[in-house]
């Protein structure tokens, strides 16, 4: 079964892959690249330097003007974040979300692995259920999926603001996260603006279609499994379907709007639907993005 499931991948990453760097000038290894400079060493200004290099600490000392010097970061570090809780059960058969945000975390690792990148993987429910520290390699990269692929979680519920932070704690050098949960969770928005101001940031929205359009199907019973609640519901009554949409919506905007106002990408996922266009756009809009901000 997991070499059915690491062929999935594979399948993906190529196409993926090949999406990506179709268009002229493409380059897939900018998507892994993060910040890609850190400080090597200081220089004397010269005449044609950029200003915003200045280190004006040193400069301020009276033994002239310096500038810093960055070098490439060739390690950086690709580190994924992904909510296992029971929130994330829900989806038909082999699509529910937990389903799609282990194959979107494997074809992610698989992509980062090949360009060199350090890949490392928090998986969380209201605690630590697998941490795997970043490293490189193949080998790695495989392991890190078998786990992934694995992974039973003991707990049910969700707290997604201690995760982020244990990746406070835990990722020392500035980072490319990916978070991917649905956000079914309060009270993380502090601890979210905190990572994307440390890191580079990119959240993975994941949904079901009937978190959006509920199908009128009588009064049901719903199951709550972060809870282990069941109340019965009437999914005829439109009044319902509507709040039920908006709490999504709402839900929805005011992440968006948060990852937009740190400087962090936002992509949203139906469980349902293919995810592999919404993660090619999302790595050609990085690379627009950040081939604009070095130019």
């Amino acid at each position: 079964m997991f070499e059915q499931f690491l062929g999935k991948l594979r399948k993906y990453e190529i196409r993926m892959r090949k999406a990506v760097t179709s268009e002229r000038h493409g380059n897939f290894h900018s998507v892994f690249k993060g910040s890609g400079l850190e400080f090597d060493d200081l220089r004397l200004y010269q005449y044609g330097d950029d200003v915003r290099a200045i280190d004006w600490n040193t400069s301020a000392k009276g033994h002239g003007t310096f500038v810093k010097i960055f070098k490439e970061d060739k390690e950086q570090t690709a580190f994924f974040m992904l909510d296992v809780s029971a929130s994330q059960q829900v989806g038909e058969i082999k699509k529910l979300k937990i389903d799609i945000a282990k194959e979107i975390c494997g074809v992610l690792t698989l992509s980062a692995i090949q360009e060199a990148s350090r890949v490392g993987l928090l998986c969380f429910s209201d605690r630590n259920e697998r941490y795997i520290r970043p490293s490189d390699g193949m080998k790695h990269g495989y392991g890190l999926i078998s786990e992934l692929y694995k992974l039973v979680p003991e707990s049910t519920k969700t707290n997604i603001a201690e995760a982020i932070l244990v990746a406070l704690n835990v990722l020392r050098r500035r980072s490319l996260i990916f978070l991917i949960s649905d956000f079914i969770d309060n009270n993380y928005q502090h601890n979210l603006k905190a990572l994307a101001r440390k890191h580079d940031l990119i959240v993975i929205h994941l949904y079901d279609s009937r978190e959006v359009n509920l199908p009128g199907l009588g009064i049901i019973p719903l199951y709550d499994a972060e809870k282990k609640t069941t109340v019965w519901v009437n999914t005829s009554s439109r009044q319902y379907r509507e709040e039920m949409a908006n709490r999504f919506g709402k839900r929805s905007a005011e992440l968006q709007r948060l990852c937009h106002q740190n400087r962090a990408d936002y992509i949203s996922i139906n469980t349902q639907e293919d995810y592999v266009p919404a993660l090619i756009h999302l790595f050609k809009v990085r690379r627009y993005t950040k081939s604009s901000a070095n130019g």
